[in-house]
């Protein structure tokens, strides 16, 4: 199966001066996760997740009115293409314990493939391969896995 059969291809972005607050209202309003930071050329420059508003921003006392997320985004970024076989994406989640994974073209966000797009379709890729995927993410001694 490939990552285009099952990914999310309605995706929220913001741009890096966007701020912390504004991001948590637009998770809030969609119910996601994580939102996908862009430049004004549209190519994918971060990420960030709740988790990432909460450790990054509230916890270090970040004024989320006036914080642009680009002080709290992930910007080594882990993704895949449309076209990657979806065992290739979950190898990447599983490796750098990451949940969801932006899907791109031309360094450009197209789609996010996250662990409900695979629990959706576990009969196509396979139950045990999802909890497997799921197990790897979820260990938490802290080091970059080598798993597939």
């Amino acid at each position: 199966m490939k990552v285009k059969e099952c990914m999310c291809n309605e995706v929220c972005a913001a741009k890096p001066e966007t701020s912390i607050y504004d991001i948590a209202k637009l998770m809030q309003t969609n119910k996601i996760g994580c939102v996908p930071v862009c430049d004004s050329n549209n190519s994918l420059v971060g990420i960030v997740t709740d988790r990432d508003i909460v450790l990054r921003g509230v916890v270090c006392g970040k004024d989320a009115k006036t914080t642009p997320v680009s002080e709290i985004m992930t910007t080594n970024i882990c993704s895949c293409t449309q076209d990657d076989d979806v065992y290739d994406a979950e190898c990447k989640m599983s490796q750098y314990q990451i949940r969801r994974i932006p899907v791109v073209e031309n360094d450009k966000i197209i789609g996010i493939l996250t662990l409900g797009d695979l629990a959706h379709n576990n009969s196509e890729i396979g139950k045990q391969e999802v909890c497997n995927t799921i197990s790897n993410i979820c260990e938490c001694d802290g080091q970059v896995k080598n798993c597939c």
